[in-house]
């Protein structure tokens, strides 16, 4: 009887020492998938960068205002982040889509255009505007902010040509409806009633002088901005 109970207790002795050795055992794979997890993690290194979660229109100039509605700073692997990435709100801040950026997209210097480069060659730039309807013609479809336009003056005896170019290439900042309201870049069918310019300061009277005697014809020029990095 007395060999009976002590072969249970030496039964029970290697059954708990069975189930300490499975813990240990099991505590050791954990611990190494751990530091395997870790050791992946380590090798694909994260940056933070700007990503457009919204579309971005042409023409589009970010500012602290509207910020948040187009980007968001997140952390992507690395390895995939492009040199020229913007990698925060406020280096985008102040600065034009150069063409429409989709949603997804990480936001680069490419992308998006300082002021200064649009107005580089002006001494004192300025923001001049007009109503279509003051305009003589206008060719080439509707304008949009971050469009480009030559404008012509028509002479009443010229009526059949293009006229005499007076201003090329000039940047559009703003276009707004009937109501004053700001016409998005991702509406293509409502017509600019008013249109507003960049322009040198001193020609800013001329263009005024011009455009009141309703014989300015406006050209929108072809895109050549909308070029991807």
């Amino acid at each position: 009887m007395k060999k009976r109970k002590m072969s249970q207790a030496w039964k029970n002795r290697i059954w708990n020492g069975s189930i300490l050795a499975a813990f240990v055992a099991a505590m050791a794979v954990f611990v190494f998938l751990l530091q395997t997890e870790k050791r992946v993690l380590t090798e694909y290194e994260k940056e933070q960068v700007c990503v457009v979660t919204a579309a971005i229109p042409r023409g589009e100039k970010i500012s602290a205002e509207n910020a948040e509605q187009y980007i968001t700073v997140m952390e992507i692997d690395k390895r995939i982040v492009p040199e020229t990435a913007l990698k925060s709100t406020e280096a985008a801040s102040g600065r034009i889509a150069a063409y429409g950026v989709e949603q997804g997209m990480v936001l680069t210097t490419g992308m998006l255009r300082e002021l200064s480069e649009i107005t580089e060659q002006m001494r004192e730039p300025v923001i001049a505007g007009f109503r279509a309807e003051d305009l003589y013609q206008v060719v080439g479809g509707v304008l949009r902010a971050g469009d480009r336009i030559h404008i012509y003056c028509v002479e009443q005896e010229e009526e059949e040509q293009n006229g005499k170019l007076l201003w090329e290439n000039v940047f559009v900042q703003q276009v707004f409806d009937r109501n004053g309201a700001a016409i998005g870049g991702d509406d293509g069918t409502t017509p600019a009633q008013r249109v507003n310019i960049y322009m040198e300061k001193e020609r800013v009277a001329d263009f005024y002088a011009a455009l009141a005697q309703g014989s300015l014809r406006v050209v929108k020029a072809e895109d050549t901005d909308r070029q991807e990095e």
